[in-house]
């Protein structure tokens, strides 16, 4: 059995009359974006909510010629219609810079800024969205320098996007296999990392690293053509540097992430020992090479196919949620999933709401492991993030990154936690060992990317980063985070190469989210044994209110202090006792 998405109901095909007469109506409402001029108003209000009109009328239309053109390339890297309509649309929607920037430069200069928000019903709904407006406008360059950045960034930072996707979606890898040399998609050489066969797990390693030297000289090409672009345009805004640029999108405190970090540098003791330990269950010395770190341990070879995946899941979320069990069923009867790997399609996982449709479609590359069992459960539970936005406009769903990942983990804990409850002794050991894995990933190898893009910054601010600086680099963030329960020799120094989210100018420090995503998602979870039933009801505002506040605002909704180092360290606590558990397991193996 495979899955494979529904595109077609999105839009038949590019061809398709649906999809041209889309097109047209965005180029139309473009036009009277570009038209529209707020002082012609008499009144204040009725400008802003001409414009807020206007805006959603194009977001709508856009936001699903994107949705399908975008899964197009997704599924096949070798689309050229889709990579030519999707660079097309991009074109397009740079034409929204100037209305944008002149909205923002009149709501901050208008006296009235302040009370525009309580005119009329569509402008209290829009209240929180005109308020970052007027914040954002405090980050503007002028009119025409803002329209030529937009321009700009289309065969800028967005081409190298696409180069450094093209190449890795499409690079053959040489490997040896059971005495065969096999050529594999490199998603599917990567997923070798979670094999039971330890030379297979070698293999794959060796044969990835050896693969990234084909392409790894366009790969830093595009790297440091970003970073330098970002660099340029957050010093002409006026921020300090990318992290306070990305820390103001993300609508979050720099107290925050401080405290987050604070937590996690203080538990990174407790992962270089559990680490070590693994070393010696799979008879290492002392410390751990790469392709060890997500061995999965235990005698059970915890397999699912796509039907027990399915029911598995199906059946474990809706025990703790109906809601979300239903919304769960819709998405494996509408076909919203492609799941099979295949050369060309986009590596790992992603869920992509389609909010006109009120849907989503996720891309997995599943292979039958338990990680690619609650991976699917992840990206379901971005799916339910979007659901719980459904009564909410397109303007008020925009939520920051950090909050992206909440529904998502949480997803994840509980069909984990429920997996664990359900197993016998040496299962529970393959699980334990397998969540304390996936949360490694999170805490320790996401705070190394974090260090490695602070230093890329730091040191591309005064020249261009050669294959080796990068990977010099990615090693010593490794070697930071790890100490001595990793090997040195086998370290992992091309992590900068195969990650996409250094390569999304608009999304910089995309690594941090999936830290908080984690740790917040865990401390929802320990409210959700507190209050039982009563806290899905929080859970839903929780992410209904995401859109349109602050990542502190939303979380004081449900009585939650991010700023306290205390509520991060109560999150780890629960890795901690996981760690323990495994330990204490490890014994009767």
């Amino acid at each position: 059995m495979s899955m494979q998405w529904d595109l077609a109901g999105i839009y038949p095909g590019f061809s398709d009359l649906s999809f041209k007469e889309d097109m047209e109506r965005v180029a139309h409402f473009l036009d009277l974006l570009e038209k529209f001029n707020p002082e012609c108003y008499q009144k204040k209000e009725e400008a802003a909510e001409k414009y807020l009109m206007l805006l959603a009328d194009y977001k709508n239309i856009f936001s699903k010629l994107m949705a399908y053109t975008y899964l197009k390339a997704s599924d096949n890297s070798r689309d050229e219609e889709a990579f030519k309509v999707y660079e097309s649309l991009e074109k397009t929607s740079s034409r929204l810079t100037e209305p944008q920037v002149r909205f923002r430069r009149w709501l901050s200069s208008s006296k009235n800024s302040t009370s525009l928000s309580n005119k009329t019903e569509l402008l209290k709904e829009h209240s929180f969205y005109l308020t970052r407006e007027i914040d954002k406008s405090r980050y503007l360059l002028s009119d025409k320098e803002e329209a030529i950045a937009a321009e700009l960034k289309r065969t800028g930072s967005a081409a190298w996007s696409k180069l450094q996707q093209k190449l890795t979606s499409t690079l053959p890898v040489k490997v040896e296999l059971d005495g065969q040399e096999k050529i594999l998609p490199l998603p599917e050489v990567r997923n070798l990392a979670y094999s039971k066969d330890g030379k297979a797990r070698e293999n794959g390693y060796k044969a990835e690293l050896e693969a990234y030297k084909i392409i790894e000289e366009p790969v830093a090409a595009a790297l440091n053509g970003i970073k330098g672009e970002v660099i340029t345009l957050c010093n002409k805004r006026g921020f300090t540097n990318p992290l306070e640029e990305t820390l103001f999108n993300s609508r979050m405190e720099m107290k925050t992430l401080q405290s987050m970090h604070e937590a996690i540098v203080d538990f990174l003791p407790e992962y270089q020992n559990y680490y070590r330990f693994k070393a010696a269950l799979l008879g290492k010395k002392e410390s751990l090479p790469f392709y060890d770190l997500y061995a999965p341990m235990g005698k059970a070879d915890i397999r699912f196919s796509l039907d027990e995946a399915k029911n598995f899941i199906l059946e474990k979320i809706s025990a703790f949620s109906p809601e979300m069990g239903n919304l769960y069923k819709k998405a494996f009867d509408e076909n919203w999933i492609d799941s099979d790997p295949k050369n060309g399609k986009s590596g790992g996982a992603f869920c992509y709401s389609i909010k006109p449709m009120e849907e989503s479609r996720i891309l997995l590359n599943f292979n039958g492991s338990f990680t690619d069992m609650t991976t699917m459960a992840h990206e379901l539970g971005h799916a339910y993030h979007a659901y719980c936005l459904k009564s909410e406009g397109i303007l008020n769903s925009d939520y920051p990154l950090p909050l992206a990942e909440t529904a998502s983990i949480f997803s994840e804990t509980v069909v984990c936690n429920a997996a664990l409850e359900a197993s016998p002794g040496d299962e529970a050991f393959t699980i334990l060992e397998n969540r304390i894995s996936e949360a490694g990933q999170y805490i320790v190898e996401i705070y190394s990317r974090f260090i490695f893009e602070e230093n890329l910054f730091r040191m591309r601010k005064e020249s261009v980063l050669s294959v080796n600086d990068l990977n010099a680099l990615m090693s010593n963030a490794q070697q930071q985070v790890y100490g001595d329960s990793m090997h040195k020799d086998y370290n992992h120094p091309y992590m900068w190469l195969v990650k996409p989210h250094y390569y999304e100018a608009e999304e910089n420090y995309y690594n941090f989210p999936y830290a908080f995503g984690l740790l917040f998602a865990l401390g929802l979870y320990n409210l959700s044994l507190e209050k039982g039933s009563a806290f899905l009801e929080d859970y839903k505002k929780l992410l209904r209110v995401s859109g349109q506040s602050t990542i502190s605002e939303a979380a004081k909704s449900i009585g939650i202090n991010i700023n306290s180092v205390d509520f991060w360290k109560s999150s780890l606590d629960l890795i901690k006792k996981d760690i323990q558990k495994f330990i204490h397991l490890a014994g009767s193996q």
